[in-house]
């Protein structure tokens, strides 16, 4: 398993939720953390807290804007900081249609921006500098939603993502980076809402573990409810033996 201590994680999403927990567990093992949401008064709190046992930089970030994003990537460049490991945890589901024939465009432009634009735009950034570097552990944010058309506009926008992270990944060869995928499962967040059926705990060690795989293997899913109630060292054993 792999080390972290004082590697450099961007988290997005970080200020709330599974992304607030991935971020807790990646400073348990000293690894230090960019925390990307909306404002950094939502990540100041998680922040002040983290610094006694890791060092933090926040980053203010409204995914569904580009330049917004493109702002974003531009702080973050100029912190000096290499990004070793990559979390697209953010993530929108902007509603449930019941009458899905219905479903308004804006849909799908808000989802795919959010879940799949975005994410994108921090890996075509931060990985080129990865790979000139010889190391980077991605991980996106994918979701097990299928033959929901009540969902199509996130559904959509995940299976976009599922498409061009396994494409990526198969670029990325003997470079020392991975780029793997994750998929929480339902859990009691903003997003998931408070009847699904999974603690938000539930989601670690498995939305971190493709930040820990020694193996630089890409195209992976790593589910998170196969890893529940294992430690992170079982966790990471075990997804070394996940294929493509």
């Amino acid at each position: 398993m792999l080390n972290l201590n004082e590697k450099w994680a961007l988290i997005t999403g970080a200020s709330r939720g599974i992304g607030r927990l991935a971020a807790e567990a990646l400073a348990d093992r000293g690894c230090n953390l960019i925390l990307l949401s909306r404002d950094t008064a939502h990540t100041s709190p998680l922040a002040e807290a983290l610094s006694q046992k890791v060092q933090t930089r926040q980053i203010a970030c409204e995914l569904s804007d580009p330049e917004s994003v493109s702002r974003a990537i531009a702080q973050i460049d100029a912190l000096e900081i290499p990004v070793d490991i990559l979390l697209n945890n953010a993530g929108v589901q902007v509603a449930y249609r019941t009458d899905y024939y219905e479903t308004p465009v804006s849909d799908y432009v808000t989802s795919f921006q959010i879940n799949t634009i975005a994410p994108m735009m921090l890996c075509y950034h931060f990985i080129p500098k990865m790979i000139a570097r010889g190391f980077g552990r991605v991980v996106n944010t994918t979701s097990g939603i299928r033959l929901e058309p009540e969902q199509a506009g996130y559904s959509a926008s995940k299976a976009a993502l599922d498409k061009v992270t396994v494409d990526l990944g198969s670029k990325l060869g003997t470079t020392g980076v991975a780029i793997n995928l994750t998929d929480p499962g339902w859990c009691r967040t903003d997003l998931g809402g408070p009847h699904a059926p999974n603690a938000p705990e539930s989601a670690i060690p498995g939305v971190i573990v493709g930040a820990f795989i020694e193996q630089p293997i890409s195209g992976r899913l790593f589910a998170a409810p196969r890893f529940h109630g294992m430690t992170l060292e079982e966790a990471v054993e075990y997804a070394e033996t996940i294929e493509p």
